[in-house]
């Protein structure tokens, strides 16, 4: 049944993405219908010959969008997915979404150009070959350590920004205020992790504790221009995201 729709490798677009678009198109058909129990990844690997890392990006692109439900031990199904009418980001986007009104200070542990490690070719849509900026800051409120973020931008996408002083100003009002690259659309996933001991030891927490990680896929038009990670301590202050109807 899975079987049309071949991936073709021939074409430009990656492979996890097309696998997506296969899966998502026959989620709409009703083909994999609501509540039924897609194949395992290992047979999703068979069925379109890909390996199992596109299998692990198109299933969880899936999910996190809402058309898909990982349920431990048991596999995957399709959900009921809802759509929002007409509610978009507020336009003043905001890198650190926490509680309005609360004073923090930026600490910059890293900036520095690297190659895409692991799958962050595919979380920023780029090719395995183009150079990356990597920005590892370090959030604090009242000199308390609160949440721990990492930023990758493509260096093509703005090349002197590792001139930039990313103490006192936003990473976002870097692009928009001084490079004119207007941000239109971001993307958030949120969910609970457990912090490896570096990362605890940075936000003053043991080995081991639960954090909130934020993942945010920032996009300027049709271009995605920057990934961040965000890891906040969740036993202090929230997440603010705040959106709006559009006018139109």
């Amino acid at each position: 049944m899975l079987v049309s729709n071949p991936i073709n490798r021939e074409k430009p677009q990656k492979l996890y993405v097309q696998l997506y678009a296969v899966l998502k198109a026959k989620i709409a058909s009703g083909e994999l219908p609501e509540g039924s129990q897609i194949p395992t990844e290992d047979e999703l690997c068979k069925i379109y010959e890909v390996s199992k890392a596109t299998v692990k990006l198109a299933v969880l692109e899936l999910a996190r969008q809402g058309y898909l439900k990982r349920q431990q031990g048991k596999g995957t199904f399709v959900c009921k997915r809802v759509i929002s009418e007409g509610l978009t980001m507020h336009t003043s986007f905001k890198e650190l979404m926490l509680d309005a009104g609360l004073d923090f200070s930026t600490q910059v542990l890293a900036k520095t150009v690297m190659m895409p490690t692991d799958d962050l070719d595919a979380k920023l849509n780029i090719s395995a070959d183009t150079h990356v900026f990597y920005i590892k800051r370090l959030r604090s409120i009242d000199g308390e350590p609160v949440l721990l973020q990492e930023a990758y931008i493509p260096c093509q996408a703005c090349p002197m920004l590792l001139g930039e002083d990313m103490v006192n100003n936003s990473l976002i009002d870097i692009l928009e205020k001084k490079h004119s690259i207007e941000i239109t659309k971001i993307k958030d996933y949120i969910e609970l992790t457990y912090l490896t001991d570096e990362d605890a030891r940075l936000l003053g927490l043991s080995g081991g504790a639960p954090a909130l990680v934020m993942e945010q896929q920032l996009y300027s038009g049709e271009s995605q221009i920057m990934y961040i990670r965000s890891l906040k301590r969740s036993d202090r202050f929230r997440f603010f995201i705040e959106f709006e109807r559009n006018a139109d």
